[in-house]
């Protein structure tokens, strides 16, 4: 009696389900890495996709809140406990400095306690002395308060910083009624022409009062102004949402990346099989296998979050990456040379509103005007401490997401 043929969907599952079968291989890497693995070690990743925000992401934000809150206490006592002979260098200027930091602020109702400004002012105390013998820079307080009541932070700065404001004929002039943002773009301009006329600097950094810099911002400045490109650019940005961060984004520089990062990682597992492969793994260095590891990897960063990867660049400020410039936002920009004039006369021949702020112009101006270029580093070079906003609405307990 002959034995009748096997199906051919046995014959496949056969095939095709064995452990040494690479299809197998893949699919079982996949499920384990993307279903039980990212999600046991990323559900805390705050820009991770597996991040759980209903459980994480209230208790998360309370935190961030306490600790600004804390450190905003603490530079209030700095402020008002310092002798005015030990900060006596922050004011005594220098005409053409290398740099000059100018640091817009205004008042914030609901934020009065964190004293983002204070915060900013202490770090950039602490780590203006990083470059040796001479400051990193000149630092400025620019005060664009325009309400009735004064802001009180830059109050307590003027024993310690120069503080400029506008003059009472000044302030007369643009108490018309104006939307938001264009009163914000006005008191920008404000502040980058207060800048240069006093000190004329070869190069301007202007940081809004809730930009916390970190403790490499002045070396990766130095840095970023020895490479050649920013010889010839409008602006570099210093700052940029982490939340936009991510490899699925409009700006095609991070495409390439994210397929660069894939390649690399899928040649360098293929080629470590031969010598090192602890589950006996089929794979090798075919197109077929390397498509699929491409993939994986582009996969596992995308899931992972691009931000994580980027922090792992901090080790060097040779390893800051410099791309095009993207829309959103402006808390931390450097001015190369006298870019900032033209900065200036540009905003000035704009109107802002709604959807048409202040970046969004500097972004177009970048794209349209011939001769002009902008670009954005990567990772930030500032920490984003502002919870409460001094021009727009804020809720009463603001989130992280």
């Amino acid at each position: 009696m002959t034995n009748s043929p096997m199906p051919r969907w046995k014959v496949f599952l056969s095939q095709y389900l064995r452990w040494s079968s690479t299809v197998t291989q893949a699919f079982a890497l996949s499920i384990i890495t993307f279903c039980v693995i990212f999600p046991l070690c990323c559900h805390r990743l705050l820009y991770s996709y597996y991040f759980i925000k209903s459980m994480y992401l209230d208790s998360m934000s309370e935190v961030v809140l306490r600790e600004s809150l804390d450190r905003g206490q603490e530079a209030l006592h700095f402020w008002q406990s310092s002798s005015t002979a030990a900060t006596s260098r922050f004011n005594n200027f220098t005409q053409h400095p290398e740099l000059l930091v100018t640091v817009v602020t205004a008042r914030r109702k609901e934020a009065r306690d964190y004293h983002y400004l204070l915060q900013v002012m202490l770090q950039l105390s602490n780590i203006v002395g990083s470059c040796g013998e001479q400051k990193c820079a000149e630092v400025l307080v620019c005060d664009v308060e325009s309400g009735p009541q004064e802001n009180q932070d830059a109050k307590v700065l003027e024993s310690h910083f120069r503080v400029v404001r506008r003059s009472p004929q000044e302030q007369q002039s643009i108490q018309e009624r104006i939307n938001t943002f264009e009163k914000e773009k006005r008191d920008y301009v404000f502040c980058l022409r207060r800048g240069w006329d006093l000190v004329k600097p070869k190069n301007i950094v202007v940081l809004e009062d809730d930009a916390l810099p970190r403790n490499d911002f002045f070396i990766v400045i130095k840095d970023l102004l020895s490479r050649r490109f920013a010889l010839h650019t409008l602006y570099i940005k210093l700052y940029h949402p982490e939340r936009l961060q991510r490899y699925w984004n409009p700006e095609p520089y991070r495409i390439l990346e994210w397929v660069g990062l894939g390649l690399v990682g899928a040649t360098a597992l293929l080629l470590s099989f031969p010598y090192w492969n602890p589950c006996s793994f089929s794979f090798t260095l075919s197109a077929t296998h390397l498509l699929f590891f491409t993939l994986y990897f582009m996969t596992a960063a995308e899931l992972l979050g691009r931000h994580y990867l980027l922090e792992v660049r901090r080790i060097s400020p040779q390893l800051y990456a410099v791309s095009p410039a993207t829309e959103c936002c402006t808390p931390a920009m450097l001015f190369p040379g006298n870019a900032s004039l033209r900065v200036a006369e540009y905003l000035d021949s704009s109107f802002c509103y709604k959807g048409h702020a202040k970046d969004i112009v500097l972004y177009q101006m970048a794209r349209t005007v011939p001769g002009q270029r902008s670009h954005s580093v990567e990772p930030n070079l500032i920490s984003h401490i502002g919870a409460y906003s001094s021009v727009r609405a804020n809720p009463s307990r603001p989130k992280l997401l």
